[in-house]
């Protein structure tokens, strides 16, 4: 049996919920939306490259150490654990902070980083690093190894205060 024109086609009846829930997924993220979100990411892109192109400098960074002087400085070596705890030590090997695991999370935080930063160049996590405060008040770390560089006023004043005390005692 063969259909044609006139015969009619099965019409698959659907009960009013079940509709509403068709409706519903047809129009759950708008086509508007979408378009103005691949908009967006080829605008981003577009800047992106012409910023790259044109080799602007970046300007979010902040002064660097020929802007503001150093007004402190000390290079320590960080040594910490898994649970949280860490030690400080100053060059003569004198600790100069210890963090129980409760307080020194942050500062074992940076030993890890250090661990990944180093061992990429084939270093120990503890070779000395330096812990700088500016004249602006900023305290940051140097790590003259690797030339990582860690602004601690990004990660909150708790956390800066921990590399403050270090420089203090």
């Amino acid at each position: 049996m063969t259909l044609d024109s006139t015969t009619p086609q099965p019409v698959t009846v659907r009960s009013r919920p079940e509709q509403k829930l068709v409706d519903r997924d047809k129009e759950m993220i708008p086509t508007v939306l979408i378009r103005a979100m691949f908009i967006l990411c080829l605008c981003v892109l577009i800047i992106v490259t012409y910023a790259r192109l044109t080799d602007r400098p970046l300007s979010a960074m902040p002064p660097s150490e020929a802007d503001v002087p150093i007004v402190t400085e000390r290079t320590v070596r960080i040594f910490a654990e898994l649970d949280g705890s860490a030690r400080v030590l100053g060059l003569d090997g004198q600790v100069v902070a210890d963090f129980a695991a409760d307080e020194g999370g942050f500062v074992a935080g940076v030993y890890r980083v250090l661990e990944r930063e180093r061992g990429a160049v084939g270093l120990e996590a503890s070779e000395p690093i330096r812990v700088v405060r500016y004249a602006d008040g900023r305290v940051s770390l140097r790590d003259d190894f690797t030339d990582f560089r860690a602004e601690l006023v990004g990660f909150g004043a708790t956390n800066e205060a921990a590399f403050a005390r270090i420089l203090e005692e």
